[in-house]
């Protein structure tokens, strides 16, 4: 379970009324409810499993599982023994269904407290993983055929290696660029607040990092970023864009002198007048963003929002929502028109009733014609249409 969003705490309720019904019939059945949990939702669920656990604890699963009777509490979790179950859980290596796309993690955890999100408080303060570690999965998952490699983190520009602090975010990018082979990579997610200039340069000249950022703005409006608590101005946060748009036209060539931005943004945010809401419209327009990821505000328990007056009702939510969505297929078009004609290269993810679908280095969706082999492998395709949402082609 991931209970940063308030969505998927709902499901596993409704699983967990499922759950019981199945245990009332079976009583050897033992259910287990696992992910960043937060402590209401562990008074919440305790009645409901047999065990739940954190999945920082993840490594000791073996020994607790083996145990009779076994009850763990989330009170029990100090902070030396989550710090150090930290460090275990960064290392373990996911088992991955696709070996060509590749997710390392790099840190765990968050110290920017935004108002709407509850991550600091399930995933705890930031851990940073040693960039030798780091390197070392990246190698190995290159060697295996690898063929895209992202970085992750929740606040992707705070990283600093535990072992040599000077090796920070920036550094880390030129090192994974410098291992030998074929890929790209990607990394998620950037916090604007503190994205540096070194970063800005060494992502735009360092050719294996692709010519795509989203760069969660949130809100477009100054008042509401402030009680969002994000750090930044809606000034800043333009400068930045261009920043970043620049030293991609001054280190790339041809269409990826154009880097692909996409963001984050919520609509409905307690206290969101009209007003504020024009804001985000305004920035939109000037942006002009190649996808976004539009979400309508629900309050999360255990966050500062949470207690924040001034709810917009749900249907003002959805007409701005909306209003956001026309603007933003509008400019993806726009966008996404620069590549009719052009020969670019992607990498297939699926095959469904003839056509491969995948990712261009833009991370753009790409559907042709193909055999369900190539999944994969880079192929060369010529975009013939396009659509606000995604580009059609033919393999060459």
């Amino acid at each position: 379970m991931c209970s940063v969003r308030q969505s998927a705490v709902d499901r596993v309720y409704g699983m967990a009324q499922k759950f019981r019904k199945v245990k009332s019939q079976k009583s050897k059945v033992k259910t287990l409810l696992t992910g960043c949990i937060s402590k209401k939702d562990f008074l919440k669920f305790k009645n409901f499993f047999d065990f739940i656990l954190p999945i920082k604890t993840l490594t000791l699963w073996p020994d607790i599982l083996k145990k009779e009777k076994f009850h763990f509490s989330a009170d029990q979790r100090e902070k030396k023994f989550v710090e150090k179950f930290d460090c275990q859980y960064l290392k373990i290596k996911p088992k991955y269904e696709k070996n060509f796309l590749v997710f390392v993690p790099i840190s765990i955890g968050c110290n920017n407290f935004c108002s709407f999100c509850i991550v600091p408080f399930v995933r705890g303060p930031l851990i940073c993983r040693d960039y030798q570690e780091i390197l070392k999965e990246a190698n190995e998952a290159i060697k295996n055929g690898a063929k895209e490699i992202w970085l992750l983190g929740q606040n992707v520009n705070d990283y600093k290696s535990p072992r040599d602090p000077s090796i920070n975010f920036a550094k880390l990018l030129r090192m994974v660029n410098e291992i030998e082979g074929n890929f790209w990579i990607r990394f998620t997610s950037p916090h604007p607040k503190n994205f540096s200039d070194e970063l800005i340069e060494t992502m735009a000249k360092y050719q294996k990092v692709t010519p795509y950022l989203n760069l969660p703005v949130q809100s477009g409006d100054d008042e509401i970023l402030k009680k969002m608590n994000r750090g930044y101005t809606v000034k800043e946060y333009k400068n930045l864009v261009k920043k970043i748009r620049k030293a991609f036209k001054k280190y790339r060539k041809e269409l990826e002198k154009e880097v692909a931005i996409s963001t984050d943004v919520i609509v409905g945010f307690p206290g969101e007048t009209e007003n504020n809401f024009q804001n985000t419209v305004k920035l939109f327009k000037e942006i002009k963003f190649d996808m976004a990821y539009i979400a309508q505000y629900s309050p999360r328990p255990g966050t500062a929002a949470e207690k924040m007056k001034d709810e917009v009702p749900k249907k003002e939510k959805e007409r701005r929502w909306k209003v956001l969505t026309e603007i933003l297929k509008e400019t993806a078009l726009e966008k996404n028109k620069k590549f009719i004609g052009k020969e670019i290269e992607v990498l297939p993810e699926e095959y469904k009733d003839g056509f491969l679908i995948g990712k261009c280095r833009h991370y753009k969706t790409v559907k042709f014609e193909g055999k369900e082999n190539l999944i994969g492998k880079f192929v060369k395709v010529k975009i013939l249409d396009v659509f606000p949402w995604g580009l059609k082609g033919k393999i060459l």
